[in-house]
């Protein structure tokens, strides 16, 4: 695991400290982890509804023929077998 060290004001720390300290995180790296996990989150959720939103912008919706899903089929297995291979060699 890497170290990062970080500068806050004296309330900021205070206020780490006290969350800490309030048994809420086990440690202030603990505190900071779920920052960062928070803002994944946040930023993940952002992602996913610009691309709702451009799908939905995108124009009429077509039905899916069997060649669409076959394709879809082929192009997963694809990854799979990519992955696979990556793992095992």
């Amino acid at each position: 695991m890497s170290t990062v060290n970080i500068s806050l004001p004296e309330a900021l720390k205070v206020y780490v400290d006290e969350q800490v300290a309030k048994g809420s995180y086990g440690t202030v790296s603990e505190f900071f982890r779920e920052l960062i996990r928070q803002d994944q989150k946040r930023r993940a959720k952002e992602d996913l509804e610009a691309r709702l939103l451009e799908g939905l912008e995108s124009g009429a919706s077509t039905p899916m023929s069997n060649q669409d899903w076959e394709q879809i089929r082929l192009a997963v297995q694809g990854k799979i077998a990519q992955q696979q291979n990556l793992t095992d060699g």
